[in-house]
């Protein structure tokens, strides 16, 4: 199949000599930050040169690769029709404004992962990850979030799993969609578990978090029914309650209203099963979409916050660069070797599978112009990174000791501040007793000790910062508080459109047995897909709260590893998709980080399945486990022999599943090289799923910010900035180019 034809009139323009000069200091000011980090060794570095090596990274790859991809390799055409304008229903396809549709999806994809995945991966030093989650993005995150999002537009919004099925085949499609709709559950109820720990007896962030939900509904009927198309307005309002929603969750905590919202874990499922089954049959703009973009402004505006306290309160970076721990890889918070572990542990902030649901969810069903596809496909995984850097810095800037007496298991530094001060010593590190307790009293905790999973290390680290900003140390334990709820806020929004996803696949899969269900916005398939979806992670979130040792604790481990499973998946339907579709000389650009992820995630399914250190292999730790059952021995974690038992069993399973979902992926990837193979030989045997062209009648800016010809197309179709359906008869500047957007 031959190349596709650009839009008419793309533009190829040069860079003007004051572009040249700004973009120059830019790779400048990133460079100096990357010589800095790398050559500095046995010193504390300030973490601004962190910042630095980020922003100016992630500049110079937006500007400069992600439009080579969209105007070179993907070609987007905005004279093309999305699904969202052609398939409007009010329901799941709704032209959305791109600025909100952008909070939307970053709100949706930026979960647990970013805020958790680098503060674990710590304890290798500060580099490696960091090298990842900058590298990983630019060339294999954001790429792709991008082409999967462009690839489900061009058919009608498809599921990952469905578009598998239909360009790869009903072989490798099969397992395509077994293995994604598991993972996915397995995911969702990982991150579900992960807010029920941060807002269980907690009455502020209970609260403020249930606030959003009736602030959500407002704004949503305000910028549909009341004002429509007024962003700015909207956003004031939104914001505004928001922080008094905020505010008004530390009187609650600390009035006679306190018992009422301390709820326990138990009570917590519950109320998420129930939002979470609305938030996916609602229509999309009355919750769902205005809720994330509230949450955007909290999550983006408190990470933008700590940037600023980095830059001004300078802290330096007392972790080592790279650790013992990273060739030995018998570190306490994880064991395992650097490869493949760091980037199995850091997911969401440089590659995660979990954001291709997503672009073949409900931000295709949503977006108004293939032009867009790149701020918000590509941008807003760029800024889901860059809170994985702040996550990074939170970690690496207290004190070692501390953050291995936080992060390392009660098994290893015991339940005193004195046993603890020791293990860590053996560690190689040093901390005081005194330091330890009075690091817990600073955030008026009773203590810090096995606080593991990283959620308590991001929150003190930013207490740390935001207190040497505003306040000083008498406000630490606020700010501490106040990072746990806003940890909670991230990983909600996350939840909420992961159901809705879940449901556009199961019906997806449905559809193929029973043709109704291809309707996505067909009532009764609405309704039984998403009982379905929240009864699953339900179900292993209602049994993890209550045994400690079962339900999705028992699936815990595999997070991981299924994370990065299914972005191969993703990227090998890409992969497919661009050669089917003639871009055979481009198919590099998804294929090198398929092969890399391939290589990662496989690597670690086979530690995982086969290394005999119990403390990485599953099936290890089962024959450790029943030795221990054989000579009548009870073995930590396990309490009883009923314990040991059951973490028998857990291990079996997570080895099981591990090889179970090694395997799919691996037929996957063997029948898309097939079906590439296939259409490089015959080209013209080959038959896409792609929705023919239809003319757009929708004019709309392609980046955040309108460009002077966008404004000018904006103003002779009678539209504001959020653009819309021409209200004029079509008469832009003949200058105007076709396919092009935001510089």
């Amino acid at each position: 199949m031959p190349e596709p034809e650009a839009p008419p009139n793309t533009a190829r323009r040069g860079l003007a000599p004051k572009s040249i000069v700004i973009w120059s200091l830019v790779a400048l000011v990133g460079a100096a930050g990357w010589a800095v980090l790398a050559l500095s060794r046995g010193e504390e570095i300030s973490a601004a040169w962190m910042l630095a090596a980020a922003l100016g990274s992630y500049a110079i790859g937006y500007r400069f690769y992600s439009r080579f991809i969209a105007h070179r390799v993907l070609k987007v055409d905005k004279t093309r029709a999305t699904p969202a304008e052609r398939l409007d229903n009010g329901v799941d396809f709704h032209p959305t404004d791109r600025r909100v549709l952008f909070g939307h999806h970053f709100a949706a994809v930026a979960g647990a992962g970013p805020l958790v995945g680098p503060v674990l991966a710590a304890q290798m030093g500060y580099l490696p990850g960091t090298i990842w989650i900058i590298v990983g993005v630019i060339f294999a995150g954001a790429v792709q979030d991008m082409v999967t999002l462009f690839f489900s537009t061009r058919r009608n919004g498809k599921s990952l799993g469905q578009m598998a099925r239909d360009e790869i085949g009903p072989f490798g499609g099969a397992a395509a969609l077994i293995a994604v709709f598991a993972i996915m559950i397995i995911l969702l109820a990982v991150l579900a578990l992960v807010i029920v720990n941060a807002l269980a007896h907690s009455p502020w962030g209970v609260f403020s978090i249930g606030m959003t939900i009736p602030i959500a509904l407002l704004m949503g009927v305000y910028l549909r029914i009341l004002r429509p198309g007024k962003v700015t307005e909207v956003s004031l309002i939104g914001v505004s309650l928001l922080l008094l929603a905020i505010v008004a969750g530390g009187w609650v905590a600390e009035s006679s209203w306190a018992d009422t919202f301390t709820l326990e874990p138990g009570t917590l499922v519950i109320w998420m099963v129930v939002y979470g089954f609305f938030a996916s049959v609602l229509p999309v703009w009355m919750l769902l979409a205005p809720r994330d973009y509230l949450s955007t402004f909290m999550k983006v505006g408190t990470i933008v916050l700590l940037a600023l306290g980095v830059v001004i309160a300078l802290p330096t970076l007392k972790m080592d660069a790279v650790t013992e721990f990273a060739s030995r890889g018998d570190g306490p918070v994880f064991a395992g070797s650097m490869f493949p572990f760091v980037f199995i542990t850091i997911a969401c902030g440089a590659l995660s599978g979990f954001h291709s649901l997503v672009s073949s969810g409900t931000t295709p069903k949503m977006i108004q112009k293939e032009t867009q596809i790149r701020m918000i496909g590509y941008g807003a995984m760029l800024t889901e990174s860059f809170v994985a850097i702040m996550a990074m810095i939170t970690a690496c800037i207290i004190d070692p000791g501390l953050y291995f007496a936080i992060n390392s298991p009660a098994g290893v530094v015991g339940t005193t501040v004195q046993s603890a001060s020791e293990a860590v010593a053996g560690l190689g590190f040093t901390i005081s007793p005194d330091a330890l307790a009075k690091a817990a009293a600073d955030v008026e905790e009773a203590s810090l000790l096995s606080r593991t999973g990283g959620a308590p290390t991001f929150a003190l680290g930013m207490s740390e910062i935001f207190s040497a900003v505003i306040g000083g140390a008498g406000m630490k334990a606020f700010w501490y508080h106040f990072a746990i709820m806003f940890e909670a806020l991230f990983i909600l929004t996350t939840v909420d459109a992961g159901t809705r996803v879940g449901r556009f696949m199961l019906q997806d899969m449905l559809g193929n047995v029973y043709k109704p269900f291809r309707q996505v916005s067909w009532k009764p398939g609405v309704w039984f897909a998403s009982a379905v979806v929240v009864g699953g992670w339900g179900y292993f979130l209602w049994v993890g709260v209550h045994d400690p040792l079962g339900g999705i604790n028992q699936l815990f481990p595999l997070f991981g590893i299924a994370n990065q499973l299914l972005a191969a998946v993703a990227l090998a339907v890409c992969t497919t998709l661009l050669i089917k579709s003639g871009r055979l000389k481009w198919a590099w650009v998804t294929a090198v980080p398929l092969a890399w992820d391939a290589a990662v995630t496989l690597t670690a399914s086979w530690q995982k399945i086969f290394s005999d250190d119990p403390r990485v292999g599953f099936f290890a730790q089962r024959d450790k486990y029943q030795a221990g059952i054989d000579a009548d021995k009870v073995l930590p974690p396990a309490k009883t022999v009923d314990d040991m038992h059951t973490v028998v069993t857990n291990s079996t399973v997570d080895g099981v599943l591990s090889a179970l979902f090694a395997i799919l992926i691996i037929v996957v990837i063997a029948d898309a090289a097939r079906v590439c193979f296939k259409a490089v030989r015959s080209p013209e045997g080959i038959r896409l799923s792609e929705v023919p062209h239809t003319e757009s009648e929708l004019v709309a800016p392609a980046g955040m910010f309108p460009t002077p010809e966008e404004k000018a197309e904006l103003v002779a179709a009678g539209l504001g900035a959020g653009g819309g359906i021409r209200k004029e008869p079509a008469h832009a500047p003949a200058e105007v180019p076709a396919g092009t957007g935001s510089p």
